[in-house]
């Protein structure tokens, strides 16, 4: 009995230790604070670990750890937490290093994007962020997000309309590889 919850930790702290770096960004993309990410991405693997075996035995137990996560989120977001993208004063925060191929670290001034992200509602920002900035598809998303794929179009495409009407990101949008 004890050799299976050994193979258990064994499995979510490899699980966990992998994914670290994409759940802390998405983490911090939704909340918009460093220290907020880390307890988001906390509270959720705390939730997951009670529930590991059946979260490992999961066809895709990524997408069940981001569900957990979104939902965390929505719930913090429904007490009316105050989020902010853009913190006064970054010194403290640990940066990104962008993967490579990411199309988004080739913005020029990723605070621009930050600080826009910032400025859409809840929904939009989880829907541009899981969509465009983690690249699941509209089907993934939704079920990250817990609605339905004509809501995760929606939300999506009016977050992205939002943020091309800004003009500080203007300068940064490539086209096609043009500038």
């Amino acid at each position: 009995m004890g050799d299976g919850k050994q193979v258990r930790n064994e499995e979510f702290q490899s699980f966990m230790i992998g994914r670290w770096p994409r759940l802390m960004r998405t983490a911090f993309l939704l909340t918009g604070e460093q220290h907020a990410a880390e307890d988001l991405v906390q509270s959720t693997l705390e939730r997951v670990y009670v529930s590991w075996r059946k979260v490992g035995a999961a066809d895709d137990p990524e997408a069940y750890v981001r569900r957990v996560m979104i939902n965390l989120h929505a719930r913090k977001h429904r007490k009316r937490l105050k989020e902010f993208l853009a913190p006064k004063d970054d010194s403290g925060l640990v940066h990104e290093v962008p993967e490579a191929g990411d199309r988004i670290a080739q913005a020029d001034d990723r605070g621009a994007l930050l600080k826009a992200l910032a400025q859409l509602p809840v929904r939009q920002r989880e829907a541009v962020v899981l969509r465009y900035w983690e690249d699941l598809t509209e089907t993934q998303a939704a079920e990250a997000m817990g609605c339905s794929v004509g809501t995760v179009k929606s939300n999506a495409a009016k977050g992205i309309a939002k943020l091309r009407a800004i003009p500080a990101l203007a300068e940064t949008v490539t086209y096609g590889g043009r500038k």
